[in-house]
């Protein structure tokens, strides 16, 4: 229950914070959240710094705490951490538009040699591969294509993966995808990324890949997600502490 307070009292304060409801880019003390929210003191601690580990606010000794204005510009789509999984359909967004899925293909396969190292699977399981297209708004920004192990989650099917499959797992088995390994780069775009996300012949796309852990450290999805490339903006904070 505690964590579901500083989930949703992070996520009110993101929210107010990207809508510019505090101009002089400083925030009100722990104590007036905690009253205002009614909610404890180590609710709002932990939320705040969890914005500060994003570098979305920062605190000035004796002064107080303050949002970065550079967090501010960013205008990147890539928001982790926001809720409690990484799901595309929660951690994405863009100046309040709907995100939206189109299932492209949904089966079983026998997985590669990659996949059966990447998911840590036996020669003999099965996968599924589930591609969508993700869309802000009507407008695709993404391809993506995903790889489950049939044994975690043997009852997809593709009323289920055409909505976020991460919120699914969490609601009907209480698994949560807490952790990811990503690769972030950019290639020349195929026929079918033109094709699907409106790219010219010359431009390129962006690819982000990689494997979603379970809670458990369990692998759970090897994910290949080409972005049409004026959406391949990732923002991260660094700190030598």
């Amino acid at each position: 229950m505690a964590d579901l307070v500083y989930q949703q009292f992070l996520k009110t304060l993101k929210t107010q914070i990207n809508s510019g409801a505090y101009p002089d880019l400083k925030l009100p003390t722990e104590r007036f959240f905690s009253e205002q929210y009614k909610i404890s003191l180590s609710s709002v601690k932990k939320a705040l710094q969890i914005l500060a580990d994003q570098g979305i606010v920062f605190k000035k000794r004796g002064s107080g705490t303050f949002i970065n204005p550079l967090a501010q510009k960013s205008n990147s789509i890539f928001n982790y951490n926001n809720s409690s999984n990484l799901g595309v359909t929660d951690s994405f967004s863009m100046d309040g538009k709907k995100p939206g899925i189109k299932l492209l293909s949904f089966e079983v396969i026998t997985p590669t040699k990659e996949l059966i190292r990447d998911l840590f699977l036996n020669e003999n399981e099965f996968v599924y591969e589930i591609k969508r297209l993700r869309m802000f708004d009507g407008q695709p920004f993404m391809i993506e294509t995903g790889y489950i192990p049939i044994k975690l989650c043997p009852e997809l099917t593709p009323e289920i993966v055409s909505k976020s499959i991460f919120n699914y797992l969490q609601e009907s088995q209480n698994k949560v995808v807490s952790k990811s390994y990503l690769t972030i780069s950019a290639l020349p775009s195929n026929k079918t990324d033109q094709k699907l996300l409106g790219l010219a012949t010359n431009e390129p796309v962006g690819l982000m890949s990689g494997v979603f852990f379970l809670d458990d450290g369990t692998p759970f999805e090897y994910s290949d997600m080409r972005l049409h490339y004026q959406y391949l903006k990732y923002n991260t904070f660094v700190s030598l502490d």
